[in-house]
């Protein structure tokens, strides 16, 4: 498993995983899985996007660019 943390990826315009500076993974698509740490728990969710074109994590407080910095792993 991969752990980093979530960051934006200007150049295909998703949200990808970061160790450091270095992408894991470029940029998730709309159904795809992960996990992100909240309230000190590891919670499985997935990436969508809303009718506004705002990136969301399902089931977790997350959404547009609250995203950035949120520790994850696949």
């Amino acid at each position: 498993m991969k752990e980093g943390r979530l960051g934006y990826n200007s150049s295909n315009q998703r949200y990808g995983l970061l160790d450091s500076d270095l992408w894991i993974d470029t940029g998730f698509h709309c159904g795809e899985t992960l996990e992100v740490m909240v309230d000190g728990e590891w919670v499985q969710t997935r990436m969508e996007m809303n009718p506004a074109k705002e990136w969301y994590l399902v089931g977790t407080p997350y959404k547009g660019t609250d995203l950035e910095y949120v520790r994850a792993r696949v």
